[in-house]
């Protein structure tokens, strides 16, 4: 086993600092070597340093253009910044390049969608929840873009489909938007009860609770 596959070893035991000596050793014996400085900057991105793990990456770049991981691994440490539109250019590489996987079109359609480009967000959503079926927040947020583009009936598919796959992470949130699009569509009771539900798994999700409120006001007049 060589350095760096010895390297990824330990980092993915979370062995930190062996991984960076082992990564460093690598660079120091072979410079022009891209994938050691990728190995090092997915190191320096798990630790939350992702500023220096850029550097990393963009120094793989200079050495082959063509490396779709260092694309990728520097999209999601200018993700990790808040630097959506360096993030947006660096998945649309790293997919150029041949990464072809759910979380690469998940991970540009919510940078386009932080952009407030949420058009432009619909397709990779779309492609992310088709290469893996089983993901519930690839659903979850394909089901906000469609509902925010006012495809409602289809936002609605997406989170049910969440709701099924999802394991607790985002449940409450599900609920209070698919009570949403319920009431978009007129149909308060469906709304109430998702909204309930949503409170029930979060009684201080304050959108949930404004909105149970505001149908449950609504209903008394009729």
């Amino acid at each position: 086993m060589d350095k760096n596959q010895q390297g990824v070893q330990f980092l993915q035991e979370g062995k930190y600092e062996e991984a960076a000596k082992l990564f460093q050793e690598a660079i120091d014996e072979n410079p022009k070597e891209p994938i050691s400085y990728i190995h090092f900057g997915n190191l320096l991105a798990a630790i939350g340093d992702a500023e220096k793990a850029i550097n990393f990456y963009h120094r793989a770049l200079e050495l082959d253009a063509s490396l779709a991981t260092a694309y990728y691994g520097a999209a999601n440490a200018f993700y990790m910044l808040g630097k959506h539109e360096e993030a947006k250019k660096m998945f649309l590489d790293a997919l150029k390049n041949g990464i072809e996987h759910a979380d690469a079109y998940f991970m540009l359609g919510m940078a386009h969608y932080q952009l407030g480009e949420v058009l432009y967000a619909l397709p990779y959503f779309q492609r992310a929840v088709e290469l893996k079926e089983d993901d519930a927040e690839a659903a979850f947020q394909y089901g906000l873009c469609l509902a925010h583009l006012e495809q409602v009936d289809a936002a609605i598919a997406q989170f049910e489909k969440a709701l099924k796959l999802d394991k607790g992470k985002n449940t409450a949130d599900i609920y209070y938007n698919l009570g949403v699009s319920h009431v978009y569509k007129e149909k308060l009771e469906d709304g109430l009860a998702a909204f309930e539900r949503a409170l029930e798994l979060r009684p201080d999700h304050l959108l949930a609770a404004n909105g149970k409120k505001q149908i449950e006001e609504r209903l008394s007049k009729h």
